[in-house]
């Protein structure tokens, strides 16, 4: 059975990390949404703001990856403030920043036990460093987060991998064509993976009813919710690095995030790749801005 979470105080955290990218623009990510009245009627606490460390251009030979000490020194940072948050009650919402900051917000969840992950994504970022054209762990970081890649981002800590493939939900991705060309490693068959097709056959509420259940039917504590904002269709989300054709609907995400925030297990949820130099007149990050204040309502009492 589905529990309603009781209300919990957000806490903000701004992790504007591209190690895992490029400074393309992500970086401004929370800037912009803060702009446009993302915290409005929710009564957060700004819980602060974790810089990164300089980005090197130069792909590592060892690893095969943009920034690997750099993202595992980063992601140690974040978990120790994302901790802090869980630590005092709090709901945790990260705003990036790239992909690789999932690396520090499952760490800051693993040091406390074990949890699943709901990946809302339009793309599955399962690559391994060969098959990934420019060493960017954006591209990467479910993979690392289940074990698969250099161990100076796969056990961090020791504590590796971060996530169990059962206790994950691929949600609403649709590269599988462009990823299968590229050489990427496939899903493994342990990880739950709902693609967009197999979202649409169902609808977006019983999609996302049914990933909550599979996410609190095991033996987990609680569970994140990972919001690359590529999952939109790229219709209405055109301000991000990587396009592809298709993708979910403002109303099927705020159902799908409503659904999932709403749970009693779900423990923290990071918003990345929104890039505001693609948005030069805002109005993207209005729309986003207002999806994402009407699901965390919930969360704030509202």
């Amino acid at each position: 059975m589905r529990e309603i979470a009781p209300t919990a105080p957000i806490e903000l955290i701004e992790a504007p990390s591209v190690l895992g990218l490029r400074p393309s623009g992500v970086q401004e990510l929370s800037r912009a949404l803060l702009a446009v009245g993302l915290l409005d009627g929710l009564g957060p606490v700004r819980a602060g703001r974790v810089e990164p460390t300089a980005y090197d251009p130069k792909r590592d030979a060892d690893t095969g990856v943009l920034n690997p000490a750099g993202i595992a020194e980063y992601s140690v940072r974040l978990a120790d403030a994302v901790g802090e948050v869980l630590g005092r009650g709090g709901f945790p919402v990260v705003l990036g920043g790239d992909c690789s900051i999932l690396l520090g917000n499952l760490l800051a969840l693993r040091r406390r036990g074990r949890h699943g992950l709901l990946f809302l994504d339009g793309h599955t970022d399962f690559y391994q460093p060969s098959a990934e054209p420019f060493g960017e762990a954006a591209s990467m970081d479910l993979a690392l987060a289940t074990g698969r890649g250099p161990a100076l981002l796969t056990d961090l800590e020791g504590r590796g991998p971060l996530v169990r493939d059962e206790d994950v939900v691929a949600f609403g991705f649709r590269d599988a064509e462009e990823s299968a060309e590229a050489g990427m490693q496939p899903l493994p068959q342990g990880l739950h993976a709902s693609d967009l097709d197999a979202v649409r056959a169902l609808g977006a509420a019983e999609a996302a009813r049914r990933a909550v259940d599979g996410l609190t039917s095991g033996g987990t504590a609680g569970y994140w919710v990972h919001l690359d904002v590529d999952v939109l269709d790229d219709a209405i989300m055109p301000a991000v690095d990587y396009r592809q054709p298709g993708g979910l609907s403002w109303a099927e995400l705020e159902t799908v995030l409503r659904t999932a925030l709403a749970h009693d297990r779900a423990v923290g949820f990071d918003v990345t790749i929104f890039n505001p130099r693609l948005d030069p007149g805002g109005a993207i990050a209005g729309r986003l801005a207002g999806c994402l204040r009407e699901v965390l309502r919930g969360k704030a009492g509202g």
